[in-house]
C-alpha cells in the first residue's frame, strides 16, 4: 500500500514539473502605451522596459543611469522607424518624438525595474477622423516575441474621461504565432460627442470643489459670524434670521462671482499662471477669514472681500483646466460645465450649513464653537502656507484629508440642526398649549 502511495506522488509531482499548463508562469514586463486624446492631435506616451528595448534595438539603455545626446537621437530614430500610426485605408499620420528619459517603476506582479520613457505626438493628415485609427508598433516585439505592448487611453475629453485616475485599456499589441508578424492595433473612439464632454466637466467641478478642503474652509470660515452682528469690536448674537439667510446667499453669490470671474479668463486667456503664488495667497485669505471669524475685521463688508478673495480662488480652479489641454471649443464647454458643478455642489454645501448656523447662533456654545473652529481653520492656513512656500509639514497633509470628511460633517450637523430646532417647535407648542389650559 505504501508503495503505490509513493509511486502516485511521484507520478504527480512529474507531472506537475513537466505540465507547461500548470507550472507558475513568469510574469512578463509590458510596454504601457498611454494615449491622450486631443481634438487635432494624441500624445502617447510609451513606457518599455530598458532590458527589453535593449535588447531589441541594441542601445545599452538598460546600463546607463541617465541617457546621453547620442542615446536619445538613437532612440528617437528607432522609435521613429517601429512606430506607424495611420487611417484604417493606410494613410500615414505624422509622428513627433519627443526627448526620451529613463526612469523607474514599481509593478506588483513584475517588481521593480528600469524603464524607458518615450513621449510622442501623433498628428492625423487634413479632413480625417482621428478617432478612428490603426496604431502599427513593433519596437519591441518584433525581437522579442513574448513581449505585449497594452494600448490605453488616459485622456478623452469626448469620451467622458477628464481627470481619470486610470487609462482605460482599448487593446493589445502582440506577435501572432501563425504569421510571425505584428499586426497593428484598431483603436476605435468614435463614441463619444461633446455633450459627455460636458457632463464629465461637471462631475470634475463638484469632485474638486468637494476635495477642496481649502475652498470650502475659506467659504465656511466667513459664513461662521454670518448669523452674528458687530459692536464694538466683537461679535454678539443676532436673532433676525432673515437678515442671516441674506447675508449668507450675499457671501455666497459673491464668492461664486468672484471665482467664475477669474476661472473664465484665465482660461479662456490661457495665461500660464504661477501656481505656488496662487496657492499661498488662498491660504493667506484662509487665514484672515479665520481671524475674522474670532474678531471683526471687515463687518458689514463680508461679501465684498468674498468676490475679491474668490478672485484668487477662481485662479486656482483655472489650473485643472490647463492640465488638460483643451482645444478653444472644448475649454469654453468646459469652463461652463466645471464651474457649474463647482457652484453646484458648493450651493448644497451651504444649504446643509444654514441650519446648524442659524441654529449656533441661538446657543450658549456659540462663542466657544465659533472661535474654536476658528482656531483650527488658522492653524490649517499656517500649514497650507509654510507647505506652499516650500516647507513640508504635517499640518497642511492633515489639513488636505479635511476634504474627504466635511460632506458628511455637514450632512451631520443639518440633520441635527433640523431635529433640534423640530423639538424646540414642539416644546413651544407643548407649552402654549398647556397655558392655554391652564387658563380656561
Amino acid at each position: 500500500m505504501l508503495r503505490r502511495v509513493i509511486v502516485a506522488l511521484g507520478c504527480a509531482l512529474i507531472v506537475l514539473l513537466h505540465n507547461p499548463i500548470a507550472a507558475p508562469a513568469h510574469p512578463m514586463r509590458a510596454t504601457s502605451v498611454v494615449l491622450d486624446v486631443g481634438e487635432t492631435v494624441i500624445a502617447a506616451e510609451f513606457s518599455i522596459p530598458a532590458a527589453d528595448f535593449a535588447e531589441a534595438s541594441g542601445i545599452d539603455v538598460d546600463l546607463r543611469p541617465r541617457l546621453s545626446s547620442e542615446n536619445s537621437v538613437a532612440i528617437t530614430n528607432y522609435m521613429r522607424d517601429h512606430l506607424r500610426p495611420a487611417t484604417p485605408d493606410g494613410v500615414p499620420w505624422t509622428v513627433h518624438i519627443d526627448d526620451p528619459r529613463l526612469d523607474y517603476t514599481n509593478r506588483a506582479a513584475t517588481g521593480s525595474y528600469k524603464e524607458l520613457v518615450v513621449p510622442a505626438v501623433l498628428t492625423p493628415p487634413a479632413n480625417v477622423d482621428m478617432r478612428r485609427f490603426v496604431l502599427g508598433y513593433d519596437a519591441v516585439v518584433r525581437e522579442v516575441a513574448t513581449h505585449i505592448a497594452i494600448v490605453s487611453v488616459r485622456q478623452d475629453w469626448r469620451a467622458g474621461r477628464v481627470g481619470a485616475d486610470e487609462a482605460k485599456q482599448v487593446g493589445v499589441i502582440r506577435m501572432d504565432a501563425d504569421s510571425m508578424t505584428v499586426p497593428s492595433l484598431l483603436v476605435d473612439l468614435t463614441e463619444g460627442g461633446a455633450w459627455r464632454g460636458f457632463l464629465a466637466m461637471v462631475e470634475l467641478g463638484g469632485h474638486h470643489i468637494l476635495e477642496g478642503a481649502d475652498h470650502l474652509l475659506f467659504l465656511f470660515t466667513l459664513l461662521l459670524p454670518a448669523v452674528l452682528i458687530a459692536r464694538s469690536g466683537r461679535w454678539h448674537p443676532d436673532n433676525r434670521g432673515r437678515r442671516a439667510v441674506r447675508h449668507i446667499l450675499a457671501v455666497t453669490i459673491a464668492f461664486t462671482v468672484g471665482h467664475s470671474v477669474a476661472l473664465v479668463v484665465s482660461a479662456l486667456s490661457r495665461v500660464e499662471l504661477p501656481a505656488r503664488p496662487i496657492e499661498t495667497l488662498i491660504a493667506v485669505t484662509i487665514l484672515i477669514g479665520g481671524a475674522h471669524a474670532i474678531r471683526p475685521l471687515f463687518p458689514g463688508r463680508e461679501a465684498l472681500v468674498a468676490g475679491l478673495f474668490g478672485l484668487v480662488h477662481g485662479m486656482a480652479f483655472s489650473f485643472t483646466l490647463a492640465e488638460l489641454n483643451l482645444s478653444t471649443g472644448q475649454l469654453a464647454l468646459s469652463v461652463l460645465g466645471f464651474n457649474l458643478g463647482i457652484e453646484a455642489v458648493q450651493l448644497l454645501l451651504v444649504a446643509l450649513a444654514l441650519p446648524p448656523l442659524l441654529v449656533l447662533a441661538t446657543t450658549r456654545a456659540q462663542p466657544f464653537l465659533r472661535v474654536g473652529g476658528a482656531l483650527l481653520v488658522i492653524v490649517a492656513a499656517l500649514g497650507w502656507a509654510c507647505d506652499r512656500i516650500g516647507f513640508a509639514n504635517p499640518i497642511a497633509v492633515a489639513a488636505d484629508q479635511v476634504g474627504a470628511v466635511i460632506l458628511p460633517i455637514v450632512i451631520t450637523s443639518s440633520i441635527l440642526a433640523v431635529t433640534l430646532s423640530v423639538v424646540r417647535a414642539l416644546r413651544q407648542r407643548i407649552s402654549i398649549t398647556a397655558v392655554g389650559v391652564a387658563d380656561s
